[in-house]
């Protein structure tokens, strides 16, 4: 039967790596854009058409300026160290299936435009943390809930029209349910408690266990006698007592 690990949060070259690639990947296509003045974005997602899906793959990597690319390095920079090294096991599954999901939400409930940037990933990640965190129970997981709410409450507001004029707040929406969705669907054993039975107990003691009672030393089936029952009387009386019966006289 497999434990938990003593310490399930290991720190990987990968916790430094993954944020840093992603990042990278982001600014590459933003200045090939900018170098050779290639606008990709026609590559974003295009609701409820068909050649509007393949921005639900190519549009988490389009941005279209320098503060919208930056602001959404940095929570990048944040969130995705925080994810491998907190939920290492669920990494690339949350990564992969948040992408997918929340573009194909903004497909759905998008507004006919181009929607392009990372920001839905960045809501699944938030998402996805806060509530995995809640859903634990495990106290380091829990006060990272906390600080995810410190940092990233406000963006609460981003998820409703209206608010910031540009913004796909559909995405924003999009990814908010998608991690949410991924907290209640995706399993995190290494956070489960322990089991042991009880001969797994250092101060288990064979001769005392009522079940091994029922072995002798050669490890045979010998279970002890029952105790005999006794047959309390529960009248006695030092008194003679006489009946009579007056329904049996005519």
């Amino acid at each position: 039967m497999e434990k938990q690990h003593d310490n399930p949060f290991q720190f990987t070259k990968a916790v430094i790596l993954l944020p840093l690639f992603f990042v990278l990947t982001l600014w590459s296509v933003f200045w090939y854009e900018l170098q050779f003045q290639d606008n990709l974005s026609h590559f974003g997602i295009y609701p409820r058409e068909v050649y509007g899906l393949k921005g639900i793959l190519f549009s988490p990597f389009l941005h279209g300026d320098i503060e919208h690319l930056a602001n959404n390095s940095v929570a990048l920079l944040v969130m995705l160290p925080i994810l491998r090294y907190f939920y290492k096991e669920q990494s690339f599954v949350v990564l992969f299936l948040g992408i997918l999901f929340s573009g194909l939400g903004t497909w759905l409930l998008g507004r006919p435009s181009y929607h392009i940037g990372a920001s839905g990933l960045i809501y699944v990640l938030v998402s996805f943390i806060f509530f995995k965190g809640i859903f634990t129970k495990y106290y380091r997981l829990v006060a990272l809930s906390f600080t995810i709410v410190i940092l990233y409450g406000g963006s609460v507001w981003y998820m409703f029209p209206n608010v910031k004029e540009g913004i796909s707040w559909e995405g924003h929406l999009a990814g908010f349910f998608v991690g949410l969705a991924l907290a209640l669907v995706l399993k995190t054993p290494q956070f489960s408690k322990p089991f042991f039975y009880e001969w797994e107990k250092p101060d288990f003691n064979p001769e005392l266990d009522p079940f091994m009672k029922n072995f002798d030393e050669k490890g045979n089936f010998s279970p002890p006698p029952k105790p005999e029952e006794v047959i309390r009387e529960y009248f006695n009386s030092s008194m003679k007592v006489v009946y009579e019966f007056l329904g049996g006289k005519k």
